[in-house]
């Protein structure tokens, strides 16, 4: 396949993409975006052998379900030619920035899903790469289109979201601007108008926005909703909402083996420590999926991923080999609770080795539940977690951390607790926290 050819120069970005290598302290970058966070087995094998052959091996699940692969040197242009050929990239060149579109692992399998998201994704991803007048949107404006799965990512704040409703038996669509599906929505659609409404919005938002305004967020500190959604009347017929709110899903239904929708079948959700793989961890996957699955995978926005359509007499198996390849397969891991960036070992504005300290936090934490995240940030980016997690961790120096307790009432990473503590410490204190009744 022949390299998507630009009409003009692709924009400058701090943001990878597949046709942009970023620069950083290990090397190049290249963030492959993957079309709902789905691949199939042989593009997933086409990513282990770029990685090997063109780069240093190091591959990433991102928090937006996608992958990158990190340590590129001279031979970017084989690495891109490679995915490409393999099909992952865009429909045209200057697409690729802005097929931001997040979508539950569970799309299409999930027990509790009210609708299949897929045939819309579809409508919505052919838009945002076709329609030129898209691309001036930043590389970071993203829509998440949420079909009332329990497999879920409620967390992660989005440009434009949309959540299934059932109503008097019709599908609706509520939405909401600069937020999250667990916001009290601004309004819904018919859920036939959801294309419509996905382009209404992304259309006023470039009529409206300065250049300087990115964001969703940065049109609202100067619009009021109530003006902006009369002006969306007029493109698309809204429908009230009330006092609609959506559901909060289990913790952690993306590691383990979960039933799908469809009798007899289930997925197997696996995550590489610290969402790191190398080639074998990813060819290995890609095969198991070969052998019991569909020959696809599905990544997670918890750095993770899913092999669906697994045969319930053949997930143990499945479950055992890719513990064996390096997976975490137990939520109760430690590690399968640590989120951690590149660190200083891998960017320059980190101030810690946020990977190793996240290792040896995890040979402390004995006592820690499950479904406490903490975030291990080498720098004020926060670049490996697209929320604020329960307890940041934000590097001040090697192996020095200032800890934060998220709080409703704060901004940012939450209410400072403590400052320049060691691993050791960060331990202990977390330890003494789990322990304490008033946290209960």
């Amino acid at each position: 396949m022949n390299s998507p050819q630009p009409s003009s120069p692709l924009r400058p970005s701090a943001c990878p993409g597949l046709l942009r290598v970023v620069q950083a302290l290990d090397g190049g970058i290249c963030r492959i975006k993957l079309d709902g966070g789905s691949i199939r087995a042989d593009q997933a094998v086409a990513v282990a052998d770029a990685a090997e052959r063109f780069a240093g091996g190091v591959i990433e699940a991102t928090n937006r379900a996608n992958l990158q692969i990190r340590g590129i040197g001279e031979q970017a242009t084989a690495l891109i030619d490679s995915l490409l050929a393999a099909g992952l990239g865009p429909v045209t060149a200057a697409g690729d920035d802005v097929r931001n579109l997040m979508l539950s692992p569970g799309a299409g399998i999930d027990q509790h899903l009210l609708i299949d998201t897929r045939p819309l994704a579809r409508q919505i991803l052919d838009s945002l790469q076709t329609h030129t007048r898209f691309h001036e949107l930043s590389a970071k404006f993203a829509v998440q289109l949420d079909g009332g799965e329990a497999l879920a990512m409620l967390e992660h704040p989005h440009d434009l979201w949309l959540s299934a409703v059932e109503r008097d038996g019709e599908q609706w669509l509520a939405f909401g601007l600069a937020g999250c599906p667990t916001d009290r929505p601004a309004a819904a659609v018919l859920l036939r108008d959801g294309h419509a409404l996905v382009v209404a919005v992304l259309e006023l938002f470039l009529d409206l926005a300065r250049p300087d305004q990115t964001r969703m967020r940065h049109l609202l500190a100067e619009h009021s909703l109530p003006s902006l959604l009369q002006t969306l009347a007029e493109r698309v017929p809204l429908l009230a909402i009330g006092q609609w709110q959506r559901p909060v899903p289990p913790a952690r239904l993306h590691i383990g083996t979960y039933p799908q929708r469809q009798d007899g079948l289930v997925y197997v959700g696996a995550m590489p420590p610290l969402g790191r793989l190398d080639p074998a961890m990813l060819k290995g996957a890609a095969s198991l999926a070969k052998t019991f699955g569909d020959a696809s995978l599905r990544l997670t926005p918890w750095q993770s991923l899913l092999l669906p359509n697994i045969r319930h007499e053949h997930a143990s198996a499945v479950r055992q080999q890719l513990q064996a390849l390096g997976y975490l397969v137990d939520a109760d891991q430690a590690l399968a609770h640590l989120v951690a960036c590149t660190g200083s070992a891998g960017c320059g504005k980190g101030l810690a080795d946020t990977k190793d300290d996240a290792r040896q936090l995890a040979l402390r934490l004995r006592d820690q539940p499950a479904d406490v995240q903490v975030h291990l940030s080498g720098c004020p980016r926060s670049c490996a977690c697209a929320h604020t997690a329960p307890v940041t961790l934000l590097a001040t120096g090697p192996g020095h951390y200032d800890v934060y307790f998220r709080d409703a009432a704060q901004a940012g990473f939450g209410a400072l607790h403590a400052h320049k503590l060691t691993i050791e410490a960060v331990a202990a204190l977390l330890d003494a926290r789990s322990r304490s009744p008033l946290d209960a």
